[in-house]
């Protein structure tokens, strides 16, 4: 049986560690249209090589109420020494309840208040308008613009990298 780690908890949400039983979870929801345009979609090889390594984290968004699942997250970055975590995925399956702020929020304060981090990013599409909405609002900054990077379906896009630093989000804390 694997045990849930619990790894942080907000008002309304949690987040705990996926393992090998939320694999079908993370598929599902990363290949459903609505979220398969936004990222790219990897295999579930990819996953599972990635799902909880010294450097990586998958990571289940779950109610406290209800204990049901509103989405996951992959970070990767964990001993990287110039401590700047990658948030890699941030996939929320359900949307409209305010679930993005407070997973934003969350994992601010996991990435700044209790793992001490400096910088933490964020890659997006530019047309996921509701994503960078959503960041943007949690205080994170564009620093630059990848152009046509990604070919999907026979058309390049362009990716837009978001960062937060640890003395920005502490003073906007204070604020």
């Amino acid at each position: 049986m694997e045990e849930k780690k619990i790894i942080k908890k907000g008002n309304r949400l949690y987040f705990r560690q996926a393992g090998v039983s939320d694999m079908d979870y993370i598929m599902e929801v990363e290949y459903k249209p609505e979220n398969a345009k936004y990222v790219i979609p990897y295999t579930r090889d990819v996953h599972m090589q990635t799902l909880n390594t010294k450097d990586a984290i998958h990571i289940i968004i779950e109610t406290i109420d209800t204990h049901e699942k509103v989405g996951f997250l992959m970070i990767a970055g964990l001993d990287n020494p110039a401590k700047e975590i990658e948030f890699t995925r941030i996939i929320l399956d359900v949307k409209g309840k305010g679930y993005g702020h407070e997973t934003l929020q969350m994992l601010k304060s996991w990435a700044f208040d209790d793992l001490k981090f400096h910088r933490a990013w964020l890659d997006c599409k530019d047309y996921n308008t509701r994503a960078l909405h959503v960041y943007e609002s949690e205080g994170l900054v564009r620093e630059g613009l990848i152009r046509e990077t990604i070919l999907t379906d026979g058309v390049y896009e362009n990716l837009v990298i978001l960062g937060i630093l640890a003395r920005e989000y502490f003073s906007s804390k204070k604020a």
